[in-house]
């Protein structure tokens, strides 16, 4: 069988692949385009497994929410390098796995890799693409979460984003961006100091203790000491009870308080390639 100039542009816009590439699957499968479609699939996997071991630490952090508001995800594709990272197919391809998962209520990434894409699965896209790109890809994080308002943040470079929930249906958008924004920046742990266990609390007292032991303060005094510790590292690590970026002055939970005074995160997450 033949084919045309007509048929390699086709076979390039269905698999993103590159004109040789198609052109000579094409080729390979005598013009029947079935065939070169699957050659180029297969050729993909290929690919996949040649680069199983390659690390991919590159590659894109997107958050979203649904159109009410109530749903919101994260999820990260990995590649291999900043310069596919910053292409903009590939986010638009991330997007799209992300929108997937949106419109679906994905629950796990499990669940998220087995949805329908364009007729394939979304794990079967990505190693598709994988062929296309000629790096190695993975979908390697997403979480998900419903609340009674959700907002998603992507920081600038799509390296780091972050996702939160809150208590209430009406919610400023300014104030839910700020709050976004203030993990993005500061990464707390958790919402407030009732979400962190017993068994973290009593660890970080005996450290605490042990540190100003080798300093040589006195043991009666250790306890209170080491409380005081304690408390600073709530300010550190919980989220309510940071300082609030855009004001030294007050924490986060007196920043909800002075919008809403029954606002509250009820949940967060947060994602970043670098750390």
């Amino acid at each position: 069988m033949s084919f045309t100039t007509a048929d390699v542009v086709k076979l390039r816009k269905v698999t993103g692949a590159g004109m040789m590439d198609c052109k000579n699957a094409l080729k390979d499968a005598e013009g029947d385009f079935d065939r070169a479609l699957e050659i180029i699939r297969e050729r993909g996997k290929l690919i996949a497994n040649k680069r199983a071991d390659r690390d991919a630490a590159e590659g894109v952090v997107l958050a979203k929410v649904t159109a009410d508001n109530k749903f919101g995800a994260i999820v990260v594709l990995n590649c291999e390098t900043d310069f596919v990272a910053k292409n903009d197919k590939f986010v638009v391809f991330a997007d799209s796995i992300l929108n997937i998962a949106l419109a679906n209520k994905a629950d796990s990434l499990e669940t998220l890799k087995g949805l329908d894409f364009d007729g394939r699965t979304v794990e079967a896209q990505v190693t598709e693409q994988l062929g296309v790109i000629g790096e190695k890809l993975e979908l390697s994080y997403y979480n998900c979460f419903t609340a009674e308002t959700a907002i998603g943040y992507i920081h600038p470079g799509n390296k780091l984003a972050t996702l939160v929930g809150f208590n209430k249906a009406e919610v400023d958008v300014n104030v839910a961006k700020d709050i976004a924004m203030q993990i993005a920046a500061m990464a707390p742990i958790a919402i407030d100091k009732d979400a962190i266990s017993q068994e973290v609390v009593e660890k970080e007292l005996e450290i605490a203790k042990e540190k100003f032991r080798q300093e040589g303060k006195p043991e009666a005094m250790l306890e209170k000491i080491a409380q005081g510790s304690l408390n600073k590292w709530y300010k550190e690590i919980t989220l309510l009870n940071q300082t609030y970026v855009k004001d030294g002055k007050i924490s986060i939970k007196d920043f909800l308080k002075q919008n809403d005074s029954e606002l509250t995160v009820t949940a967060f997450d947060r994602f970043s390639l670098n750390a």
